[in-house]
């Protein structure tokens, strides 16, 4: 089986994780380019994951061209985005791409229309969706078992500074945009496609910091066709070092708490008497996004995060932004 030559295209922090876990997987795939506009930093994962083996490139035009990939790894920041899903999707280069997949729905759905026009298959990284708990919890909503989901709710909570592009609304798109829309995503993956979305979003601790032009505490309220709510609380003044997602969900025939998207305890409220089932796991769901996208590829099937589901649960976080900037409810 021929493996896949892979590169990973921004070389910041984030992009170890994919690092790591693509040399976890030689009979599958072989890192072949690292691209950075820091020249330093593409030579750094060269020489990190593959002793220097690798070509190192600072314009993903010219590693599009000369590199001859399968795979591409897409680390840049919101900001950053500008042709590289174009050029990926011409040369016939497969994608996964950390979220948020862009900072307009325009740019985003451009994206969705190049790659499947192309036939490339894409993953976006919302990897909370390959929990074991979330897993879980979707067969049982699928299946009808424990009827329709009538509330969720899911917390975002850390405290830090983060970078400077991070701090800048225009570069980030916000904690929401950026951050929570982790939350967002899930909310729609277990609930389905809201109709209505009102959201407040404020800078309370931060005002004193000069360049820091995100929202620092907000809540949002989506809601569903058959009048199903959800509803996303964060923050980025809670406890410094820690980082909190966690979620709850209600359903006609269960009640769910999440720890995490890979551990959860599940009540069956309709069994009497209220049957219990815990899901407890240390599953890398970074690796099982990616190794689902290695699956489509090979058979010629379809990921469970593609371009598309990345568009919609951006547009689902932008709109929250734009009823929060105009004070109203925004209809979706």
């Amino acid at each position: 089986m021929k493996r896949l030559r892979t590169a990973i295209l921004g070389c910041g922090g984030f992009a170890h994780r994919h690092a790591a876990n693509l040399i976890n997987l030689p009979d599958d795939v072989e890192l072949t380019a690292f691209c950075d506009h820091h020249d330093h930093n593409a030579r750094e994962f060269s020489e990190k994951y593959t002793q220097g083996q690798a070509e190192v490139f600072t314009g993903h035009r010219e590693m599009f061209e000369k590199a001859h990939l399968d795979l591409v790894v897409i680390c840049l920041p919101p900001f950053a985005h500008s042709n590289e899903v174009d050029l990926a999707a011409q040369s016939g280069v497969h994608i996964l791409m950390e979220k948020p997949i862009a900072l307009s729905s325009e740019h985003a759905w451009r994206m969705v229309q190049s790659a499947e026009s192309a036939r490339i298959k894409t993953q976006v990284g919302f990897m909370f969706r390959f929990g074991t708990a979330i897993e879980r919890i979707k067969e049982l909503i699928t299946s009808g078992e424990i009827g329709p989901a009538g509330l969720m709710s899911a917390r975002y909570f850390c405290n830090s500074l983060h970078a400077e592009w991070w701090r800048d609304r225009s570069k980030s798109g916000g904690q929401l945009v950026e951050q929570v829309i982790h939350m967002v995503d899930l909310m729609r993956y277990l609930m389905g496609n809201p109709v209505s979305v009102y959201s407040r979003q404020e800078n309370l601790f931060h005002r004193q910091v000069g360049d820091y032009t995100v929202e620092d505490v907000s809540a949002t309220v989506f809601g569903f066709p058959r009048g199903g709510i959800g509803v996303v609380y964060a923050t980025n003044g809670a406890i410094p070092g820690k980082w909190i997602n966690d979620y709850r969900l209600v359903s006609q025939k269960l009640t769910a708490e999440f720890t995490d998207a890979n551990n959860a305890a599940f009540q069956f409220t309709a069994e009497t008497p209220v049957r219990t089932e815990t899901i407890s796991s240390e599953k890398n769901v970074y690796l099982a996004e990616l190794q689902d996208l290695l699956t489509a590829i090979r058979n010629d099937g379809e990921t469970r995060t593609p371009m598309r589901e990345g568009a919609m649960s951006l547009d689902m976080a932008l709109a929250a932004t734009r009823s929060a900037e105009t004070h109203q409810e925004i209809t979706l």
